[in-house]
Formats: C-alpha cells, sequence, structure tokens
C-alpha cells in the first residue's frame, strides 16, 4: 500500500475543489468509492450552479433524438456524457453532427453512479451568423409557401368591437399599447392574453395566447406586442410555429414586436407591421377627436343634403300646383280649339260653301238635276244659290 500522491488543483480546471494541500501522511488513509460520490455531488449542486451556458460541439445519439451525447472538457475525468434536451431551442435549429451550440442548463451529478450530466434547459447555435443563416433558411421556406405574400394581407376593422392584445406580463409594450388605444378611443374594449415573451417556452405560450383569444367572442383584431431587446430576445418570434399560428390566425394580426429595425418572422407573416406598440396602438383604433369631427362634417353635409332636397321637392310642388290651378282653362282652350278645327272642316265639306264659291243646284221634277239628259225642253226647274232660289225652265 502505497500514500495516495498530493493533488494541486491545474489552473484550467475552472473548479474550486479546495483540495487538501496539507503533506500527505506516512500511512494512506482509506475511503470507499461511495463517499467520494456525496462531495462531488455537494460540489456540483452548490458550486456549479452558477455555470450556465456551456460550449460544445454537438452530436446526436442515433438510438435516442431526445439524448444529445458530447464531449465534456477533459478536466472532468470522463471520454463524453449525455445532455438531457428537455427544451431545446424552439426555432427548430435542424442541427448536425459537429455544430458548435450554445446551451443554457445545470449541472448535474448522479450519486448513485456517479454521472455528471447537464440538465438543458434551452439550446441554440453558437455566434450570430449561424442564428441569421437558420431564419435566413426558415424564411426562404415560408416564403416558398406563401406565408409572406401580400394578397393574404387583411385590411384593419375600422371600428372593432373588441380587440385582442397578446403581450408580457407587467411589460412595457402592455402599457403602451392599452395608454394608446384608450386615450385615442376610450371606448375601445380590450381584452388582454398574459404571455411568455421571451425565452424557450415563449413561442408556444403565446400560441396558446392567441388561440384563447381567437375563441373569445366578438375579437376583430388581435395585437401581438413586445418591446425592445437582443436578437436572441426576440428569436421566439421567429419561431416556426409561432409565425404559421400568426398567418393562419382567423383575425386581422398587427405585429409590434420590438424596434423598428427589428423584424421578426412573425411581423412577415402578420396582416400589418407596427414599428411598436405604440404605433399598433394607432392602427387598431381610430382617433375619438378626428372620429367627432368627420361625424360633425357628415352631420352637416346631412343637413345641407336634406334642405336642398326640401328646396328641390318644394319647387316641384309648386310647379305641380301652378299646372294644377291652370289645367281646367288649358284643357278648355284646347276643346275649343278641337271644335273650331272640325267647325272649319265641315264648313269646307259644306254645300253651301260650294255655293258661295259660285255654284247652284239644279233640281227638276225627278230631283237633283246632274245629267242634262234628265231633262227635255219645257221642264221646270228650281235653281238654288248660295243667297236664295229662283225658278227657271229648260229649252
Amino acid at each position: 500500500l502505497f500514500p495516495p500522491p498530493q493533488l494541486a488543483p491545474r489552473p484550467d480546471d475552472g473548479l474550486d475543489l479546495e483540495l487538501d494541500d496539507r503533506p500527505a501522511p506516512s500511512v494512506a488513509r482509506f475511503r470507499p468509492a461511495h463517499a467520494i460520490n456525496p462531495r462531488a455531488e455537494a460540489i456540483v449542486n452548490v458550486d456549479l450552479q452558477d455555470v450556465r451556458y456551456v460550449e460544445m460541439p454537438w452530436f446526436v445519439q442515433p438510438d435516442h433524438p431526445a439524448v444529445m451525447v458530447y464531449p465534456v472538457p477533459r478536466q472532468l475525468s470522463v471520454d463524453q456524457e449525455r445532455l438531457y434536451a428537455y427544451g431545446i431551442d424552439a426555432l427548430r435549429l435542424a442541427l448536425v453532427d459537429g455544430d458548435r451550440v450554445h446551451v443554457l442548463g445545470r449541472a448535474d451529478l448522479y450519486e448513485a453512479k456517479g454521472d455528471f450530466r447537464l440538465r438543458a434547459l434551452s439550446i441554440e447555435r453558437w455566434g450570430l451568423g449561424d442564428h441569421l443563416a437558420a431564419l435566413e433558411r426558415l424564411k426562404r421556406k415560408l416564403a416558398e409557401e406563401g406565408l409572406f405574400a401580400p394578397e393574404r394581407k387583411r385590411a384593419l376593422p375600422r371600428m372593432p368591437r373588441r380587440i385582442g392584445l397578446v403581450t408580457g406580463n407587467d411589460a412595457a409594450a402592455k402599457r403602451d399599447v392599452l395608454t394608446t388605444i384608450t386615450t385615442r378611443f376610450p371606448a375601445a374594449r380590450v381584452l388582454v392574453a398574459e404571455a411568455y415573451v421571451q425565452g424557450p417556452l415563449a413561442a408556444q405560450a403565446i400560441i396558446d395566447a392567441l388561440g384563447e383569444l381567437c375563441e373569445a367572442p366578438d375579437i376583430d383584431v388581435v395585437v401581438l406586442a413586445r418591446g425592445g431587446g437582443s436578437f436572441e430576445d426576440l428569436l421566439p418570434f421567429s419561431d416556426e410555429r409561432l409565425v404559421r399560428a400568426v398567418a393562419s390566425c382567423p383575425v386581422p394580426i398587427v405585429s409590434a414586436v420590438g424596434h423598428e429595425q427589428d423584424t421578426p418572422l412573425c411581423d412577415l407573416a402578420a396582416d400589418v407591421r407596427a414599428s411598436t406598440p405604440t404605433a399598433a396602438g394607432r392602427l387598431v383604433v381610430p382617433d375619438a377627436a378626428e372620429v367627432r369631427e368627420r361625424l360633425d362634417r357628415s352631420r352637416g353635409g346631412l343637413e345641407r343634403g336634406a334642405r336642398a332636397s326640401f328646396d328641390r321637392a318644394r319647387q316641384r310642388l309648386d310647379q305641380r300646383h301652378e299646372r294644377l290651378r291652370r289645367a281646367p282653362a288649358l284643357l278648355v282652350e284646347r276643346k275649343r280649339a278641337r271644335l273650331e278645327h272640325a267647325a272649319g272642316r265641315l264648313r269646307a265639306l259644306s254645300p253651301r260653301s260650294t255655293l258661295e264659291r259660285g255654284y247652284a243646284i239644279v233640281r227638276g221634277n225627278a230631283g237633283i238635276v246632274r245629267t242634262t239628259a234628265a231633262v227635255t225642253p219645257g221642264d221646270a226647274l228650281e235653281v238654288e244659290v248660295a243667297d236664295g232660289r229662283f225658278g227657271a225652265r229648260a229649252e
């Protein structure tokens, strides 16, 4: 039996093990293996809880997709361990072997076996460039499916019966939207659904909140609002599930996520994009003062139109009254004219008119003489002219 060697911590260990630096005793002390694990577990559970972010290459265990295998730093004296991914980043990164990832998790040591584990809460790609590349691939995929097409955009209602608002709990964006809506249109009705707006649980929480609002009665428009933040903070709003939920929402959606320079994918799928939550409040409700002004103008126009219509109707009634008053005289005059015309025609056709023009009617014993054969010499005749009659004898 040899005495154990004296251990000194290496500079790159990263662990404060508080190793005993006293000289090794001349007689070795022996401890069972199960007595070491509780001490190591205490170090892991207490001293390593602040070590939350780890960078590592990524490898997938083929027989168990939910368990990711990665090499552990050499200081931990093991070749590889397992990373239990309880909440992989909602972006669905489509990782492949060798990709570098950024893990948010908690260190854990299983005392019975001495297994060191990192319980992952979220997994992200390492570096901004990788995130942007993944977002660009997802953006192209959704654009090819037509989720961002302009013809899919719906117009916002001018006077929504009820407004849905999805935002964080006690968030500045929530106050901005509500303040703007109540200031511009105090009669507006707003139904607020609070949800996580940051972190690995945010995407599904927002989807659930959207579903609840769409099932509520009289909801005509929904505002999705979140204040500014870092690129990583806004990643849930580019989650594919959330983008599809926004595109398939049965009511129009106004996306007000981040600031003017921020453009998450849900902005492209929404019916209207607002640069800020305050701008979203101005989009969903009209200004009450402007509405009153338009109503006053419309009321004035209606009054002028009604007055003009009344004047035109009264003028038409006056004209008809005058025609009715003159109608009997006009009727008599028209009938007199027709009678005079008929009398003229009768006078023109009368035999007396012919006599006045110098003609005469000759009558014999057999009546009116129309031919010379009807008269013999010595017959007595009667001749009628315009002013009378006289006798005659045929020769």
